[in-house]
């Protein structure tokens, strides 16, 4: 017997009930993470940055696809894992998956609200080496799942070479 591709799984309607409520999560994540985001601020535009810190309308245009990408392959895994009894793994998932939300809103809020670029450096690092934890429970659900999500922890990796260049340059 031939094994369903993840994606087609999320037309059953396991994975149109895991695609809403992981769809729902990034979007709540994202959500409360640019209402913390302030990048017109006189703070944000006093802070020295360096030369290949992205124009401001990069990010939205990154993390916009990045949450769906979040959303559409955690959902799979999850679809997945549940068709094959691997019951106990996909809770896991779920529970890595909401720790991953609460870490990227929280570095917008520690960032841009509580202007604490130094430790937002560091709790970057965490949601890097999180996200990389995230592609790797995902993919282990499916290859091609992890590597659809790899994209993810790339950009946090970025983010926080980023954000530690902002913190040492106004230390």
């Amino acid at each position: 017997m031939s094994r369903t591709s993840p994606w087609q799984s999320l037309r059953s309607r396991a994975g149109l009930r895991n695609l809403a409520a992981t769809a729902a999560a990034a979007v709540t994540s994202a959500g409360l993470g640019a209402a913390a985001t302030a990048p017109d601020t006189r703070w944000y535009r006093g802070l020295e940055k360096p030369p290949w810190d992205p124009p401001s309308i990069a990010f939205p245009l990154v993390w916009t696809p990045l949450y769906a990408d979040i959303a559409v392959t955690t959902a799979a895994a999850l679809t997945v894992l549940e068709q094959e009894g691997r019951d106990d793994e996909a809770t896991r998932l779920r529970w890595v998956l909401a720790t991953n939300l609460v870490l990227n809103t929280g570095w917008s809020v520690l960032f841009w609200r509580g202007r604490r670029p130094l430790l937002a450096a560091a709790w970057c690092g965490l949601l890097a080496v999180h996200s990389a934890a995230l592609a790797g429970r995902v993919g282990r659900a499916d290859p091609s799942l992890g590597a659809a999500l790899a994209p993810y922890p790339a950009w946090c990796g970025f983010a926080t070479a980023l954000n530690t260049s902002i913190a040492r340059r106004n230390d």
